[in-house]
């Protein structure tokens, strides 16, 4: 999962970030409304955390801007601002969830997850492929009813494929799902990390669609 947190204040960025990627989430950071507006319009996210009073273009400004052009990236907003009338403005431009300052950043994670979950449409957060188990909420996978150890590169492939289940993702939605904006990406980074989940998990349920892309099945 990839996640996308347009906050001015640096030290809550890098805050919010050291704790998301504890749990194995790819983060971008943007620090004014005009770069962040941009990576929301040009990147692929998983969610979105967005302060409302940033420098350039406030965050509603960015928000309106994003469903405007058709981008439905989950979207929490985190602001200071908890009047009534400034909830009613975030939800009717578009946001999904809103959580007022100061938070703890468990929460903020726990409602990032939620978020995840319900944009893919599942209802619980157990999602099942077979003996593969993916508890949402807790980010944590079971093979055969035990834990299963994975690094922060195969959550993230894995999170993405038992998400989008029987649907084939092409190699491209998956590389954005794992590696952050500036990342240096190796050309067969993702086939070795599918490599190592086929061994973990077996090697029928990720089936490689020739010109195409992955699919997790448990056929």
């Amino acid at each position: 999962m990839r996640i996308l947190v347009i906050e001015d204040d640096r030290p809550l960025s890098e805050e919010i970030a050291r704790a998301l990627r504890a749990e194995n989430f790819a983060v971008d950071l943007a620090f004014e409304g005009e770069d962040g507006r941009h990576l929301g319009a040009t990147e692929s996210y998983d969610a979105v955390v967005l302060d409302l009073g940033l420098p350039n273009i406030d965050g509603l400004t960015v928000l309106q801007s994003w469903r405007a052009d058709g981008h439905g990236s989950p979207v929490l907003i985190l602001t200071a601002r908890d009047a009534w009338a400034e909830k009613v403005a975030g939800f009717k431009a578009g946001a999904d969830d809103y959580l007022i300052k100061p938070f703890r950043v468990q929460e903020l994670i726990l409602r990032l997850r939620a978020l995840v979950r319900r944009a893919n449409g599942y209802a619980s957060n157990r999602v099942s492929c077979g003996a593969l188990v993916f508890d949402v909420q807790l980010g944590h996978f079971e093979m055969d009813g035990l834990p299963l150890r994975l690094t922060a590169f195969e959550w993230r492939v894995l999170s993405a494929l038992m998400l989008r289940k029987g649907t084939v993702m092409d190699r491209r939605e998956l590389l954005d799902r794992v590696y952050e904006y500036d990342a240096d990406v190796d050309s067969n980074s993702l086939e070795v990390i599918v490599g190592r989940l086929r061994r973990k998990i077996g090697a029928d349920m990720i089936r490689t669609i020739r010109g195409r892309g992955y699919q997790l099945t448990s056929d």
